[in-house]
């Protein structure tokens, strides 16, 4: 890999050294995550023209790509992304599943960053520390996410940790979701004024339409993705469900895909015909090119969990093109599991074990990490019911809580230690009092041991997420939790991942070990869920303050609600080309190819 790629700056000199001087004073200040490479990213965010299911709309692009581009990186690495906002509104970018130790300033959610205004730029900085995986970023205010704005996160293993399987002949992502013709400003009003949704108007692959396998479902000139493989080949298939609500199950024609990896950890390798994938996961198979290529074969994610005629049109469908094929696909699609059969996709679930055997991104084997023998120190059961009305509005509540984000994130209230703006007091169970709109999060205990029950009282499949963390799913079953369902839990290769499904009246319930400092978002992924306020944070304190169990406030930090005045205008913009990347040790040496850089471009 070489040191430095080409890289061009596009400012003024006096602009030039200010950045110079404020990215080496950044880096210099963080000493600690030294000795470990840097990669570097700019990214254009803005609107693009695009037909994915044949009706021209606008989308969310990164540097002009729907979806957009991928971030490859190997643990440890110092990933830094200057993000230029050039939509008509705030932005923010989240990490889904990047662990961020000590470092919730990078969150890019509403709870740690103010959002990132209209023609400004924010660069993130943050380490992949201690972390290997499939994951994805997306934005994640104003429901934007449904306009696009996605891309892939690869975390390699170092050279030294050996991967449990061999190496595949290719890497290909897959990104699933329901998609809207309607733009997200469209849709997060119809939220506001208390309308559903409906039914999505199609699913997407990798930000293309379903190829026309049925003529009356599917209208002609569609563009549709098709997947080009060679015979005989093992290629990873790292399938993300990057929509807005819809579970949907993934599989392919005739072909087997045998799990290896499920956001950050290696998992026992089982082989499937098909996997439910639920919002916002992410999964590895291994798939193998072992048919005889008398013709193409379809790729197909489908709803699940949901009913009537209108869901019918609702199927995306890709194409698996072996270079020797020699015959386009055609009938009908692969069927689905059978939709009413409601233990399928938990026992499915159930079936997904950790590799304890294997290691990740340390030496040692991931079940050297002795979860089941750890002491519960905080338990909270978060019960999810239908949404309701609140003072007139349709919100959504867990344990009767809908959150509403405050003016100033919390983060920067508790950094300046201004009162008022959030509580520590969300209850640990469903209390017995009318539903209310508040900012209240739950005080985490550092180096506690948490145990989270989610109760699904809907009628629809929640999957929920918390930032900065891997936890370890450890039970699910239909009905009520009871302290007698622990009887049940899988304390020894229950799978550590962030993001789990709760199935509609059933539970699911994780374990979680609260070493990483910061303000961390607990949400559905469910974006209309979300929206509606089902989401809280979980704050964890290190009252002995020092720059070792957290990251310091960045010298480029944004500031709104009660810290607008402190806010300076900013107009320097840095473009890079393409990726950077710096391999050495040291900060001092990025500032000096930094500078080799402009001087050699310029002189």
């Amino acid at each position: 890999m070489r040191i430095i790629s080409s890289v061009f700056f596009f400012f003024s000199h006096s602009t030039f050294v200010a950045i110079l001087i404020s990215i080496s004073a950044s880096l210099l200040a963080n000493v600690a995550i030294g000795g470990d490479p840097f990669i570097f990213f700019n990214w254009e965010v803005s609107y693009i023209k695009a037909s994915p299911l044949g009706v021209s709309q606008q989308v969310i692009g990164i540097n002009g790509q729907f979806p957009g581009p991928t971030v490859n990186l190997t643990t440890n690495w110092n990933v830094v992304v200057n993000v230029h906002n050039k939509l008509d509104e705030p932005i923010l970018l989240t990490w889904n599943g990047i662990q961020q130790r000590r470092n919730s300033w990078q969150d890019g959610v509403l709870g740690t960053n103010c959002p990132i205004p209209a023609s400004w730029n924010w660069t993130y900085e943050f380490q992949v520390k201690d972390q290997i995986g499939s994951f994805f970023y997306f934005p994640s205010t104003g429901f934007q996410k449904a306009s696009g704005g996605y891309g892939e996160i690869i975390i390699n293993n170092r050279p030294v940790i050996p991967v449990p399987f061999g190496t595949p002949d290719g890497d290909i992502a897959i990104f699933i979701g329901d998609w809207y013709t309607k733009s997200h400003k469209e849709l997060r009003k119809a939220l506001e004024d208390g309308n559903d949704l409906g039914v999505p108007d199609g699913v997407l692959f990798n930000g293309l339409g379903p190829y026309r396998y049925n003529d009356s479902l599917v209208p002609a000139g569609i563009p549709y993705k098709t997947i080009n493989v060679e015979p005989g080949k093992t290629y990873r298939l790292r399938v993300h469900n990057v929509g807005i609500s819809t579970s949907l199950n993934f599989r392919i024609q005739d072909h087997n895909m045998l799990l290896v990896e499920t956001e950050g950890s290696y998992t026992v390798q089982q082989n499937y015909t098909n996997m439910d994938i639920h919002v916002g996961q992410s999964y590895s198979f291994l798939v193998t090119m072992d048919q005889n290529a008398s013709n193409d074969y379809y790729m197909v994610a489908s709803p699940r969990f949901v009913s009537g005629a209108d869901w019918t049109r609702a199927t995306g469908v890709a194409i698996l093109h072996y270079s020797n094929s020699q015959a386009p696909a055609s009938g009908p699609i692969p069927e689905p599991p059978i939709e009413y059969d409601t233990y399928f996709s938990m026992n499915q679930a159930r079936s997904i074990r950790w590799n304890v055997s294997a290691g990740a991104a340390r030496p040692n084997p991931q079940g050297s990490f002795k979860y089941g023998q750890i002491t519960v120190t905080d338990v909270y059961v978060l019960l999810n019911r239908p949404p309701e009305l609140i003072d007139g509005k349709l919100r959504a509540t867990l344990n009767g809580i809908s959150y509403i984000a405050p003016a100033t994130p919390l983060k920067l209230a508790l950094q300046y230690d201004i009162s008022g703006v959030y509580k520590l007091d969300f209850p640990n169970r469903m209390m017995n009092r009318p539903a209310k709109v508040d900012t209240s999060i739950i005080n985490g205990t550092y180096r506690g041991f948490m145990e989270i029950i989610f109760q699904n009282n809907d009628t629809i499949v929640q999957s929920y997420h918390l930032d900065g963390y891997a936890f370890f799913v450890v039970g699910m079953d239909y009905g009520a939790w009871t302290e007698n369902s622990r009887g049940t839990y899988n304390k020894w290769d229950g799978v550590a991942r962030c993001t789990t499904q709760v199935f509609p009246g059933a539970w699911t319930a994780i374990l979680v070990s609260l070493d990483n400092v910061g303000i961390w978002n607990l949400r559905s992924e469910n974006l209309k869920s979300w929206y509606l306020g089902q989401e809280t944070y979980v704050s964890v304190v290190n009252t002995e303050v020092n720059n070792k169990t957290e990251v310091p406030l960045p010298d480029n930090i944004l500031y709104c609600g009660e810290l607008s005045g402190l806010q300076k205008e900013q107009s320097q913009r840095v473009r890079f080309s393409e990726a950077v990347v710096v391999t050495n040790a040291s900060s001092r040496t990025i500032f000096v190819a930094l500078l080799i850089t402009w001087f050699g471009l310029f002189s």
